[in-house]
């Protein structure tokens, strides 16, 4: 038996700059998971992905990742998400620095 289709977002890295990046629901990147569209039905998480990469020349390696509704908007529901969306973990720098300097 197949399993259920859980909701998804479709996230990638920035071509030129490397950042993770994710999908949103008017066809523009954004580097918050919480602007995401939160994609709730198997087709269209497929058809969503299919547009997504038509953006080859901004993105890289799109592929749709296991998310969950928050009060703020989607939130990762594996830890390798969780990873990829806060940032490397060895030292501050990138998106962790410009927090610490807030």
């Amino acid at each position: 038996m197949a399993r259920a289709f859980t909701p998804k977002v479709i996230t990638a890295n920035d071509l030129l700059e490397g950042d993770v990046i994710y999908f949103t629901a008017e066809d523009t990147w954004t580097r918050h998971m919480s602007e995401a569209e939160l994609i709730t039905d198997e087709a269209d998480a497929q058809l969503r992905l299919l547009e997504a990469e038509k953006q080859n020349i901004k993105i890289v390696g799109a592929y749709l990742a296991d998310a969950k509704a928050g009060p703020n908007g989607p939130e990762p529901t594996h830890f390798r998400e969780e990873f990829r969306r806060t940032g490397p973990s060895n030292y501050f720098h990138g998106k962790q620095e410009a927090q610490a300097n807030v």
